[in-house]
């Protein structure tokens, strides 16, 4: 099989102690709307994608860290490639997986289906599939009750979807959260989200 490629670059996510002047600039800056927003993460987006811009509160999450501290978590926290499948999502994991490349992180957000990577610097990553086939309806996800009860996400098995997916299921019946909970425990622990995640 011929090496699996992105099917494009969607979104950006930021660490900061500044989060409502965040918001306030990339409203300003990008004419960004907000798709949903509590006490510790914002979602932005300037066009149809569900969002381009996530922001993650570090004075809600950790309002206590000292100087060191808060220069070492501000910043970029990922960014994130879109799949045009499932398939080509679990397709691109097997062949990352045979290069001893594998995720660190595998979470179903409800309004993707997601695998988190690390390059050799640390630098993260979300390798992700659209859980929604049109804007409209990802966009009811984020304003609804699902997305509100667990924005972070549920924890998947990435081998036994891809032994799905060879075995006749279609990636799109997979594309349904079944349950909002539980909570990641990676990140489902706000903290945890304030500094680097844990990685193989």
């Amino acid at each position: 099989m011929s090496r699996i490629r992105p099917s494009r670059f969607v979104h950006v996510v930021y660490r900061t102690r500044q989060f409502d002047k965040m918001i306030q600039w990339y409203r300003d800056v990008f004419d960004c709307r907000v798709q949903y927003q509590n006490p510790v993460l914002a979602f932005l987006t300037y066009d149809d994608e569900h969002h381009r811009v996530a922001l993650v509160n570090l004075s809600a999450v950790k309002p206590q860290a000292d100087e060191a501290e808060r220069r070492g978590v501000i910043g970029v926290d990922h960014v994130a490639y879109t799949y045009a499948s499932v398939e080509d999502l679990v397709e691109n994991y097997a062949q990352l997986k045979d290069k001893g490349i594998l995720p660190y992180w595998c979470i179903h957000h409800g309004v993707t289906m997601s695998m988190y990577y690390a390059d050799p610097d640390g630098n993260q990553m979300e390798m992700q599939v659209d859980a929604f086939s049109s804007t409209d309806a990802a966009n009811d996800y984020m304003n609804g009750p699902h997305f509100a009860t667990n924005p972070i996400g549920v924890e998947y098995d990435p081998d036994e979807v891809l032994a799905k997916i060879r075995a006749g299921t279609p990636g799109s019946a997979l594309l349904t959260r079944q349950s909002d909970l539980p909570v990641s425990p990676i990140r489902g622990a706000l903290p945890a989200m304030s500094g680097r995640l844990a990685r193989p």
